[in-house]
């Protein structure tokens, strides 16, 4: 792994069973509604779950009583769950099917929903936004219909199993924009990106038409990143609500961990600004610490929230895949599993310390 790369914040790339614990397992015949409009959120995305409990992997509470994972998660203060979509995926992992089935549990938990399209069949992130290979020979129109159609056909069905979707991201980590080659951003060009963009959000719009979309970019603590894909936005007159930040403060360099607050001051800075400048409120979408540092993880995790709360534009903060226990391998980037994300923050099953600030 590229020293720029983990600067970069990409996180290691990792993955449909109806399997959930009866313990704690949500009651989706006695739905609870979600708050609309319920002011900051504290979310996690655990699209990892149902691969994860298919693999054998259990959940327990500080008692040691075993949950269900999306249960467990509101226990710990969680009130919002953040899930994936891959178009066409291998064994159907973060799927429509998958997809829906971790959403009905959050659903039965009166938790808040974040619906991230990454419009490919796998990691869409800023070191590739590879189309799927059914639409590998589509020109910029079929593309937008294409997008336009999966849009609709995941949140169609969402809807019509009950569930109430807060936010939709159109694109994961869009800096360099999605669908390459032709949804590009690049230098001066953003044309067809803002195009497929629009797409997905005028779908998400006619399914559910008070859901807020985020135009989600990585490196929350580069300014100068997000005023170069901004303004792009702005010439484009990009249609979106919300400005989505991923975050990861700190990395392993000189065997250690570098300090993480310097990138979380410079993030926060960043939200202020971003708002002020384009008029949008701002998403932390993604935010991650290394899980062997369970209390430098919790400095920090209480300091993000405590800090970005204060901000008036800034709506909420999510942890990726918090419940992952796993160590970084660096052999296959491309191949690499749940267990093996290094920036979760439980062990055993277990959450460790660095959660604690989202009870609060």
């Amino acid at each position: 792994m590229t020293a720029a790369l983990l600067v970069g914040c990409d996180k290691n790339p990792y993955g449909p069973t109806g399997y959930v614990p009866d313990t704690q397992k949500p009651e989706p015949e006695q739905p609870q509604e979600p708050a609309v409009d319920a002011g900051f959120a504290k979310g996690a995305d655990i699209s990892w779950v149902t691969q994860m409990e298919a693999d054998g992997q259990k959940f327990y509470n500080a008692s040691g009583k075993e949950m269900e994972c999306t249960a467990l998660m509101k226990e710990l203060g969680f009130d919002a769950v953040r899930l994936r979509v891959w178009v066409n995926p291998d064994g159907g992992w973060c799927g429509k099917d998958d997809v829906l089935e971790k959403a009905r549990r959050a659903q039965a938990l009166g938790m808040r929903i974040m619906i991230d399209f990454h419009y490919s069949d796998s990691w869409a992130d800023p070191s590739k936004q590879v189309t799927p290979s059914a639409w590998a020979s589509y020109d910029l129109e079929q593309m937008i219909e294409a997008v336009s159609a999966h849009t609709t056909d995941v949140l169609q069905a969402l809807k019509d199993a009950g569930v109430s979707v807060e936010w939709v991201q159109t694109g994961n980590e869009v800096n360099g924009g999605m669908l390459h080659p032709l949804g590009k951003v690049e230098g001066r060009t953003y044309e067809n990106f803002v195009r497929l963009a629009r797409a997905g959000r005028n779908a998400a719009r006619k399914v559910y038409p008070d859901v807020k979309t985020i135009l989600h970019v990585s490196n929350g603590h580069d300014e100068g990143l997000f005023d170069w894909f901004f303004n792009l936005m702005k010439l484009g007159a990009a249609d979106y609500d919300i400005i989505g930040m991923s975050l990861y403060p700190t990395w392993w360099e000189n065997n250690g961990w570098c300090d993480w607050k310097p990138n979380a001051d410079k993030c926060l800075a960043n939200i202020k600004s971003v708002s002020s400048k384009y008029g949008k409120p701002v998403m932390i979408c993604e935010f991650g610490m290394p899980v062997w540092e369970p209390q430098m993880s919790k400095e920090a995790a209480q300091y993000m929230l405590e800090q970005a709360q204060k901000i008036d534009k800034c709506l909420g903060f999510f942890w990726w895949e918090p419940q992952t226990d796993g160590v970084w391998k660096p052999s296959s980037y491309a191949d690499l599993g749940w267990n093996a994300y290094d920036k979760g923050a439980f062990k055993n099953g277990k959450a460790t310390v660095a959660l604690d600030p989202f009870k609060e």
